[in-house]
């Protein structure tokens, strides 16, 4: 810590029986990576550099864009086509100048990975893309370091910490990327601005508890945060024996690139609005194609339950002569899934129009899903 200015500026940390002076200096000591530049990681930052994080580095190739000020509130209007690293460390160095910025224009990749996660005691995963997800998490595990995930999509965002002493890490919970186009991004499908800064500051603090040592991470379990009811829940998953990565006999034992399967075409299909959706069940049934994180929030009596992750591997379970209306969270997997199952040789399939969220907000005396 620099002197007096040090002790005042963090002096309201100092006063923290749980950080105090030796908390303090021991933040000023570590290092933090944060991969991504954009609406999660603008708060990320800004709360690791305002805590005295001693280095922070951050990973991103992309340059400012006028549709990034909606979220990224690192960014002003003057900014725009500014490489986005050069700015947020402006921005981190005004807003702390005893802490030190490495800005990195480039991606993260299998090439660079695993030297860079060697470098810093905690990295934080605050990317759009599934790739890029595949392969912090398994850079992380393979040079054990702790990676605190992120992720938001409309009103719905998730945080967890992976590859903690051992603890799951992101294949245990998805073993493979999702079909490409079947989960839409936030360009595709949009995001609450003010949601980024919910879902970053969550993860900020997951990544301050580890560096400090303190409270209990969210290893094992994932933090989904639902905006539009203003609610949080908590889903707990445990480690996969069978796991490539972490499993007990583990076959991946370096960076690869994860790459997104190919996905069928959308095809034409009835739409069932949510208003309709209990008439249709009367002549069909409900294929529900969440995956297992998103189902724990509610389900729809006599449903069937098949993640669209595992649709292809479980398709002998449903019968082409029976008639079945695809349901997601939102309606964007579940549309994929039609397109398969079509290609498979289901004729009698109906879609639910704004998927099952559309549904438990019609139907009141739902869950909100």
């Amino acid at each position: 810590m620099s002197g007096f200015q040090g002790l005042r500026r963090y002096s309201r940390h100092l006063l923290i029986p749980e950080v105090g002076v030796q908390g303090q200096r021991r933040l000023q000591e570590t290092r933090a990576l944060c991969i991504g530049a954009g609406g999660l990681g603008a708060p990320v930052l800004s709360y690791l550099a305002a805590a005295g994080v001693g280095r922070i580095g951050i990973m991103d190739a992309d340059v400012v864009d006028e549709t990034n000020l909606q979220r990224q509130v690192l960014f002003a209007t003057s900014d725009i086509g500014r490489v986005k690293v050069e700015v947020a460390a402006e921005r981190l160095r005004a807003m702390n100048p005893l802490i030190s910025v490495d800005p990195m224009a480039v991606e993260f990749d299998e090439r660079n990975g695993r030297e860079l996660v060697r470098l810093y005691d905690v990295i934080l995963d605050c990317t759009d893309r599934f790739e890029s997800r595949y392969l912090i998490n398994d850079a992380c595990v393979l040079e054990q370091k702790p990676d605190v995930y992120s992720s938001i999509f409309r009103f719905d965002g998730q945080v967890s910490v992976f590859g903690f002493q051992g603890g799951p890490c992101y294949r245990c919970l998805f073993p493979e990327a999702p079909p490409a186009h079947s989960v839409p991004t936030c360009a595709e499908g949009g995001v609450l601005g003010v949601l980024a800064g919910m879902v970053g500051s969550f993860a900020a603090n997951e990544a301050l508890k580890l560096l400090l040592g303190i409270g209990e991470p969210l290893a094992a379990r994932m933090l989904l945060v639902d905006a539009s009811v203003g609610a949080t829940q908590e889903v707990r998953f445990a480690r996969d024996p069978q796991c490539v990565l972490c499993g007990d006999s583990p076959s991946l034992t370096d960076l690869r690139l994860e790459t997104v399967s190919d996905f069928a075409p959308r095809v034409d299909v009835e739409e069932i609005g949510a208003a309709q959706l209990d008439r249709a069940l009367a002549q069909a049934r409900l294929l529900d194609v969440r995956e297992p994180h998103e189902a724990v929030l509610g389900t729809v009596e006599g449903a069937i339950a098949i993640p669209a992750s595992q649709l292809e591997a479980r398709m002998h379970e449903l019968d082409t002569a029976d008639r079945y209306i695809v349901a997601c969270r939102v309606g964007e997997r579940s549309r994929w899934a039609v397109a398969r199952l079509r290609d498979a040789g289901f004729k009698k399939l109906g879609h639910l129009e704004g998927g099952l969220l559309a549904y438990a907000v019609y139907d009141h005396a739902l869950e909100i899903f």
